[in-house]
């Protein structure tokens, strides 16, 4: 492959080795929230499979904020503990961490919620349509939230999480504002229709996202990162599309003015497609085509859908800085190595295991798809 992929990159304070990254990937092995040695082991493959930076999966900054019973989290000493492991292990064999900061999408009658005994906050009082909790066999659908009266507790929960991150041996920090989850619900009119200075403009829309990434570089400096897909449509997410390009280009010009390390573009997929079932959906357009001039002072990484022939085309040609993959890290924990070889991506990938357990083992579909051979 060509060397543009395989060169260095300043991130923020740190350097990256290549411009390969590995994405979030929630695969929903935790130990009761808590990072253990079986992901432990995940990433230290991934890690030794040529990562440049690895982008931990989406890391709960409290108990009541996932879909995923078995996501990990940030708030407490043990999760902090958990984490140290894993960051210095990826250290150790040449790579950089960041923590994905996400959360809020949740069922309140979901174990960890009652157990919180608090409510399911979003933006405005409007549930996820024609969205399942996993909590539940068969899943049950999200019951409406709660418009939660001051979005500045929000704010300084993750806030903590980042703290925590830095405690935990993090290089960096990365905001989920994707997905349907709380940044993303508080810049999608859908799903924000208050009428106090958190919502109606796409000015008002985008200040919890951006009121949050200021909180996180009082933490981290530069050494923060954040993702936005807005042209997919996870969770009943996506506003037509005049109402997209305004929204993202005011958030996107605000956004480099910050001195992010990356934003995150994801591409359109047609997993998203809007031709279906009544759901709302992000509109169909170039994602970096049409904001990407709106960073010229932020690195871009590209995600979504993207191959080793188009991530060697844009960062050649200088359209982006990186590229993340998702989906091949899982099967390829070699990923970066086999590029770099010429090597193809042949392991078949297991539905079954992306987010459950089968066999009653956690490593089948995580730990144990095999490396090329060199």
């Amino acid at each position: 492959m060509s060397s543009a992929l395989f060169t260095p990159l300043q991130l923020g304070d740190i350097i990256i080795s290549n411009r390969i990254g590995m994405s979030p990937l929630t695969r929903n092995r935790s130990s009761s929230t808590v990072p253990n040695e079986l992901m432990k082991e995940y990433y230290e493959q991934r890690a030794a499979g040529g990562a440049g930076i690895i982008i931990s999966e989406g890391t709960l900054i409290t108990r009541q904020g996932s879909q995923w019973q078995n996501a990990p989290g940030i708030w407490n000493k043990d999760q902090i503990e958990g984490w140290k492991k894993i960051t210095d292990s990826v250290h150790a064999l040449g790579s950089k961490m960041y923590c994905q900061l996400f959360g809020r999408l949740n069922h309140p009658d979901a174990p960890e919620q009652i157990a919180s005994g608090e409510p399911v906050y979003a933006p405005s009082a409007i549930g996820a349509r024609f969205v399942k909790s996993r909590y539940f066999p068969g899943g049950a659908p999200y019951s409406t939230p709660t418009e939660v009266p001051n979005p500045t507790i929000l704010i300084a929960q993750y806030k903590q999480a980042a703290i925590n991150a830095k405690e935990a041996g993090f290089d960096g920090v990365e905001l989920h504002g994707a997905n349907g989850y709380l940044p993303h619900q508080f810049l999608d009119s859908g799903s924000n229709k208050r009428t106090d200075k958190w919502g109606g403009s796409e000015e008002n829309r985008a200040r919890f996202l951006l009121e949050v990434l200021k909180a996180l570089r009082k933490v981290w400096g530069p050494n923060v990162g954040m993702r936005v897909a807005p042209a997919t449509g996870n969770n009943d997410m996506g506003m037509p599309l005049q109402d997209t390009l305004k929204t993202y280009g005011y958030l996107l010009r605000e956004v480099d003015k910050l001195g992010l390390a990356y934003v995150t573009l994801m591409r359109y997929s047609e997993v998203y497609d809007p031709e279906r079932d009544g759901k709302r959906h992000a509109p169909r357009h170039d994602v970096l085509a049409t904001y990407r001039s709106l960073l010229p002072n932020t690195h871009i990484f590209l995600n979504l859908e993207v191959t080793p022939e188009l991530a060697e085309a844009v960062v050649s040609k200088g359209e982006v800085a990186g590229v993340f993959f998702g989906i091949p890290w899982i099967a390829h924990p070699d990923l970066a190595r086999r590029i770099r070889a010429g090597k193809a991506l042949d392991n078949v990938l297991d539905l079954r295991t992306l987010y459950a357990i089968v066999e009653d083992d956690p490593r089948v579909g995580y730990t144990d798809y095999k490396e090329a051979v060199y």
